[in-house]
């Protein structure tokens, strides 16, 4: 058996979502410097949102296509974040049982930084290709949030974060993989790995975040070449410009995705000019189209890429498209695999568009509140209540949201009690 890759998959963009400029003008930063950005707006997590709440909303739109007998198949559940709330719990045992999975499934939860959810998705795709259960499918589910927060007499202009503010998003990906690879079929061993001990971005603390960005950019440009360079030396006639009719990148945010392509088209492509510029135009902006509107979600963000790349690229006929991923510490891998129209089509069908045009749109006051106000669900916290009135605001500007689905239930927090999460699904 050498047939696996990605049966079906969906995006969850989350509740909210607020305009990046205005933040910007807002913040008094340099708007050239973010227009470098590339990006629109960006998702910002609710309190009532967390780790497990985007994921299981993710996850819950592929679920409810599957009868029972082929929900029984899930055998292996892998949720990929940086975002983890406990140190010993995973968030895998919550997905599990918000989305009723059965009990002879292997859980557990992965870390490294944003690179954990392509390191799901390779574990995943071995399990199916060793066939020790033949017909069993896994669950991937890579989620991500950053959570910024103000505590009482802090200055906004005076945090570290300002000018990551804006790129930093929040959402999650679930990935069903199996035998029946429907929307992009892998290409099994066609991978180049990359990796070394560096200090460029890092969470010291579980609602912190710090690094050093000229350093970060640097070793995403090195990775981006290496772990190409590993992936060519082991695919015979593998070409950077010709083997990929399209590229999707992990997108910290879309300047930096623009400059390592262009540096790997010049290094490795040996192109110049406006062969680089149509090329980017062509190949990699349709995978930064869902970026663009979310922000970085750490180990979603290459398959957030993924899926802006098939659902807003052409495929009259099966198409192949290179992907990097890069988690800082750091990690990466160029790998690749093929969408068909019949793929294209299928995750289309999920309405990912539809659901992110639905979202809430925060005014810059509601967001200045809510960076005070997310104290209280912030990680370690050990007894809350989480107010649902702005749970009843944002469900009901959601249920404009559209699709081949309608409107999909959400899952929300409604409360911590000794420290257990307890969540509720709103349709």
């Amino acid at each position: 058996m050498s047939r696996v890759g990605i049966e079906a998959m969906n995006v969850f963009g989350g509740s909210a979502v607020l305009d990046v400029m205005q933040l910007a003008r807002h913040r008094e930063l340099d708007l050239a410097r973010l227009n470098n950005l590339l990006m629109k707006e960006k998702t910002v997590a609710l309190p009532f949102e967390d780790p497990v709440t985007f994921g299981a909303s993710a996850a819950r739109p592929l679920l409810d296509r599957m009868s029972e007998e082929e929900k029984s198949r899930i055998e292996l559940l892998i949720t990929c974040t940086e975002s983890g709330f406990d140190f010993s719990k995973s968030a895998s045992t919550y997905l599990h049982d918000q989305l009723g999975l059965s009990r002879n499934c292997r859980m557990f939860e992965l870390k490294q930084a944003c690179y954990a959810g392509t390191a799901g998705l390779q574990m995943a795709c071995n399990f199916i290709l060793s066939g020790t259960s033949p017909g069993a499918k896994a669950l991937v589910v890579a989620t991500d949030i950053s959570r910024y927060i103000l505590e009482d007499g802090d200055d906004v202009a005076a945090q570290d974060w300002a000018y990551a503010e804006p790129s930093g998003g929040a959402g999650a990906v679930a990935l069903l993989v199996s035998a029946e690879p429907h929307v992009f079929q892998l290409d099994v061993g066609a991978s180049g790995v990359y990796g070394y001990e560096v200090m460029d971005t890092c969470r010291p603390a579980p609602d912190s975040e710090a690094g050093d960005v000229d350093l970060s950019l640097m070793s995403y440009l090195d990775c981006s070449e290496q772990a190409y360079r590993a992936y060519e030396a082991k695919v015979e006639g593998a070409n950077y410009r010709d083997t990929f009719q399209y590229l999707a990148f992990h997108t910290p945010f879309g300047g930096m995705v623009k400059g390592a392509h262009r540096t790997m088209m010049r290094k490795v492509a040996k192109a110049k000019g406006a062969e680089v510029a149509e090329d980017f135009e062509r190949r990699v902006a349709p995978g930064l189209s869902y970026c663009g509107r979310v922000g970085n979600i750490m180990g979603a963000t290459v398959f957030l890429s993924l899926a802006g790349t098939i659902c807003n690229g052409a495929y009259p006929d099966p198409r192949r498209i290179g992907l990097f991923s890069y988690g800082s510490g750091c990690c990466s891998e160029f790998y690749s695999g093929v969408v068909t129209p019949d793929g294209a089509e299928r995750l289309r069908a999920m309405g990912i568009e539809d659901h992110l045009d639905a979202r809430y749109q925060l005014s810059l006051d509601e967001y200045d509140q809510l960076l005070r106000e997310s104290a209280f669900v912030r990680v370690g916290t050990r007894d809350t209540v989480v107010n649902q009135d702005f749970v009843t605001r944002t469900a009901q500007t959601a249920q404009t949201a559209q699709g081949a689905g309608g409107v999909s239930p959400r899952l929300v927090l409604r409360a911590i009690k000794e420290f257990h999460r307890e969540y509720a699904w709103i349709d």
